[in-house]
C-alpha cells in the first residue's frame, strides 16, 4: 500500500452478515491480489458519501469492498434487484449485508434510488459504478456514464461525491475476452481523489443537460485518477455506450497483463 492508506478502525455497527461477507472477502482478496491503496483518508471517516469508480471487471466488487473496508467504513453498493433473489443463500446474504436494490423496472428515476438516499440519510457510504457495466472501451478506460450518480448527488444535495480510480482487475478476469488468469498474482491499484465540486449544480432541477454534465464531470475525475495510475494520457472522449441488447465485442489484451 502506498501514501495516505493507514487502515482505519471501524466506527460503524457492523451486523453478522456484514461481519461473515467480511470474513469470506477479506482473506480472499489477500490471497489473489497485491494491492495499492492509495488516498484511503479521501473515504470520510464518518458521515454519508456517495463514492463513484470505475468499471473494469467481475471481480471489481470484492476488491472494491476490501478497500472501503480499510478506509474503516461498511460497504453499501447499489446492485440490481434480481441480485436479492440469488439462490443457496446468496440472496439472503445480499439483503443482510445491508446493501441497495435499485429497481430499474420502475419509471420514476428518483423513486429508483429511494434506497441509495435513504442509507445516505441515515450517515452510510454508498459505492456506485456509473457507468452499470464493465466498460467497453477497447483499452479499459472508463466508457460514457448512465446518469443515476448525478441524480443521486441531487436528491442527497451536500454529500460529497468521492471520485476512485481502480486499475489490475481486467487481468485477473476479463468476461469479454473469455480471460480469467488468477496466477501470478495481479497487483490492484486503487486511488481515491478529492470530492467533485459540484456546487454550482445545487438547487438544479434534474433535466437531461444537467444530469449529463455533472455525471461528465464526475467521470472525468474517476478517469484522471485511472490515467494517473496508469501513467497514460486518457483519451478527449468517452468510449459509448453499447446499445441496449448489443453484445460486447472481444477485447485484444495488450501483451501486459499486470504483472509491473
Amino acid at each position: 500500500m502506498e501514501g495516505n492508506s493507514v487502515v482505519r478502525r471501524h466506527a460503524e455497527t457492523v451486523g453478522p452478515y456484514m461481519r461473515f461477507a467480511v470474513l469470506l472477502v477479506y482473506p480472499m482478496v489477500s490471497l489473489l491480489f497485491r494491492r495499492r491503496w492509495a488516498g484511503l483518508d479521501r473515504i470520510p471517516a464518518t458521515g454519508p458519501a456517495i463514492v463513484a469508480v470505475n468499471h473494469i471487471s467481475y471481480a471489481d466488487p470484492l476488491i472494491f469492498a476490501r478497500f472501503i473496508w480499510d478506509a474503516g467504513r461498511v460497504p453499501r453498493y447499489l446492485a440490481k434487484e434480481s441480485l436479492f433473489r440469488l439462490p443457496f443463500f446468496l440472496g439472503r446474504i445480499v439483503t443482510g449485508a445491508g446493501q441497495i436494490p435499485v429497481h430499474r423496472e420502475t419509471a420514476d428515476a428518483a423513486q429508483a434510488l429511494q434506497g441509495a438516499v435513504a442509507a445516505l440519510g441515515r450517515g452510510e457510504v454508498v459505492l456506485i459504478y456509473p457507468e452499470g457495466t464493465v466498460t467497453r472501451d477497447p483499452d479499459f478506460w472508463p466508457m460514457q456514464a448512465k446518469t443515476g450518480v448525478a441524480r443521486l448527488a441531487l436528491l442527497a444535495p451536500g454529500v460529497p461525491v468521492v471520485p476512485v480510480g481502480q486499475w489490475g482487475a481486467q487481468w485477473f478476469l476479463d468476461v469479454y475476452s473469455r480471460r480469467f488468469r488468477p496466477w501470478p498474482r495481479k497487483q490492484i491499484t486503487i486511488r481515491a481523489g478529492a470530492p467533485v465540486d459540484l456546487s454550482d449544480f445545487a438547487g438544479s432541477e434534474p433535466d437531461s443537460e444537467v444530469l449529463r454534465q455533472m455525471t461528465d464531470r464526475i467521470m472525468v475525475a474517476v478517469r484522471d485518477l485511472v490515467a494517473e495510475t496508469r501513467g497514460e494520457q486518457p483519451p478527449a472522449e468517452f468510449h459509448p455506450r453499447p446499445a441496449p441488447g448489443q453484445h460486447a465485442p472481444r477485447r485484444r489484451p495488450r501483451a501486459r497483463d499486470g504483472r509491473r
